[in-house]
């Protein structure tokens, strides 16, 4: 049986490659992808996901509009990271109309997917959370229906990338991030910026003198591919995972009042919390296995 996916994000260039990983695997089936305001509009965000489906030949599998604005903090972009529509300000005459993006709200249609599939969805967000902090008000019994739950965002070492202790997607909207780190209880498993940053993969491609002038450029680091490929090499029946190699469970949550550590994710190693519901948090990843579904995705 393939695995169920559906995809939430906010497109993003590694986001695109998440979705192409997920393209690439014959046992998995994208039942829809979900689309949220964070790296660009959500206006732009749909445009990009539109235009990957179709250089996959995949616009059969539906999009949906989610959340323009976080619940409540001041809307943010990464426009200095990845262009002000996302995909780097390359022009695309023959994008997608945006006709063709679903009636349904986005929140709605991971509801009705997760209910027609209970105990068989996975969801996977690189993207802010808002849109599944939305999802999880308008129907509190959803984390009990998904098989599991995987998430680029948050930190550990409060190492932002944003603000000084922050990661973009959790700082993008930090209630979201407390809400669905507190509600969602099924197998959660996050990949952080520390982590992905500790495992990139090197510039092949680039020369030995660029190398020797360079040495801080020599690696990249698609930080969404990471939950991507931890999800479609999970198997959570068996709590087996070829893709991780070490993780650590811990109960987390999100600073939401520090001056300099709002959305920062906190880890209870003291058991502060009192939670019953802990994450895995990502260490290291098989990187050969990385690559070579990296290379495939774009075959």
């Amino acid at each position: 049986m393939k695995k169920k996916l559906i995809i939430d994000v906010d497109a993003g260039v590694d986001d695109a490659v998440a979705i192409m990983i997920a393209l690439s695997m014959p046992d998995v089936e994208v039942l829809g992808i979900t689309c949220c305001n964070g790296n660009t509009s959500v206006e732009n965000v749909l445009k990009n996901v539109l235009r990957v489906l179709k250089i996959c030949n995949r616009l059969d599998i539906p999009v949906y509009r989610g959340c323009s604005k976080p619940l409540v903090a001041r809307t943010i972009h990464a426009s200095d990271y990845f262009g002000t529509d996302g995909f780097g300000d390359v022009p695309d005459p023959h994008a997608p109309s945006l006709d063709l993006v679903q009636k349904k709200k986005a929140e709605q249609a991971i509801i009705d997917f997760v209910n027609e599939n209970p105990g068989e969805v996975m969801l996977v967000s690189t993207a802010p959370l808002t849109n599944l902090a939305v999802t999880v008000q308008l129907d509190p019994t959803l984390s009990k229906k998904l098989k599991a739950l995987f998430i680029m965002g948050g930190n550990t070492e409060s190492r932002g990338n944003t603000t000084m202790c922050g990661e973009f997607n959790f700082v993008a909207d930090p209630e979201a991030a407390y809400i669905v780190l507190d509600r969602y209880t099924c197998p959660t498993y996050i990949a952080t910026w520390e982590f992905t940053c500790r495992n990139s993969l090197p510039w092949k491609a680039q020369s030995p003198e660029f190398r020797d002038t360079n040495p801080l450029g020599c690696e990249f680091d698609l930080c969404d591919a990471y939950a991507m490929a931890a999800a479609v090499n999970a198997d959570i029946d068996a709590d087996i995972n070829n893709f991780i190699t070490e993780s650590v469970e811990v109960a987390v949550t999100v600073e939401l009042e520090g001056t300099y550590t709002r959305g920062m994710m906190v880890l209870d190693y003291m058991h502060k919390l009192k939670k019953e519901h802990t994450v895995f948090i990502m260490k290291k990843v098989d990187l050969e296995m990385f690559q070579e579904m990296l290379i495939n995705a774009v075959k």
